[in-house]
């Protein structure tokens, strides 16, 4: 069983950030993931079983305030990626599941220990129409968020994957206290998905088969 979890989160008008600072999301929350994948799934495909659980975002597909958009691009582009491997280990018995939080604003810190782009002068021209836009945004999420919302749930969920029996365990999971959306969109796109493999002739890679090593 492999699990992708890393992330880093950064906050501040697009514009403001340089390439080079978005590159730097990208090779944490993407090209992390496709280097652990090229380190373990050899070992997996050779024998014939295992499973890649990616820990996503509702950002991928949800209602998204502004100001967080190198880190949801990133997020959305670890999804795809996530989305296509998922058929493509299929044959080799490896079994592919999404955690898909949504936003808990008790018991992390995500906003206060993010990165912040170095360009302060596209920032401080941002200020003129968003000054304090992220304490907004974390104040108005706090309120949008049930009282017992519990960020263990996206550990307990992830519990109950890695138990369910193989070929049963569900593609996608949510968990997202303040119901941005991202489940409704995620479960017409996966139905889709669904739907185009069958109807190319590949339905076999929606399920991890019973792969034996030669």
């Amino acid at each position: 069983m492999l699990m992708h979890n890393a992330g880093h989160m950064v906050t501040g008008p697009a514009e403001a950030f340089t390439p080079e600072e978005m590159a730097a999301v990208y090779d944490t929350n993407v090209l992390g993931a496709q280097r652990v994948n090229r380190a373990a799934l050899p070992l997996m495909r050779a024998q014939g079983h295992g499973l890649l659980v990616w820990t996503g975002s509702s950002s991928t597909r949800g209602g998204t305030p502004p100001y967080l958009a190198p880190y949801f691009a990133a997020k959305a582009a670890m999804d795809a990626l996530a989305v296509s491997y998922a058929a493509e280990v299929a044959r080799f018995g490896i079994e592919t599941s999404i955690i898909v939080p949504g936003a808990f604003t008790s018991g992390t810190n995500h906003f206060a220990n993010g990165g912040h782009p170095a360009d302060q002068s596209t920032v401080t021209a941002y200020d003129r129409g968003y000054a304090g836009l992220m304490e907004q945004v974390a104040q108005r999420l706090a309120a949008i968020t049930p009282l017992d919302a519990d960020v263990s749930a996206v550990a307990d969920a992830v519990v109950d994957i890695v138990n369910a029996p193989r070929g049963k365990r569900p593609f996608r999971t949510h968990i997202d206290p303040t119901d941005d959306g991202s489940a409704e969109v995620s479960e017409v796109a996966d139905r889709v998905r669904v739907e185009f493999l069958e109807r190319i002739g590949l339905a076999d890679v929606l399920k991890p088969v019973n792969y034996q090593t030669t």
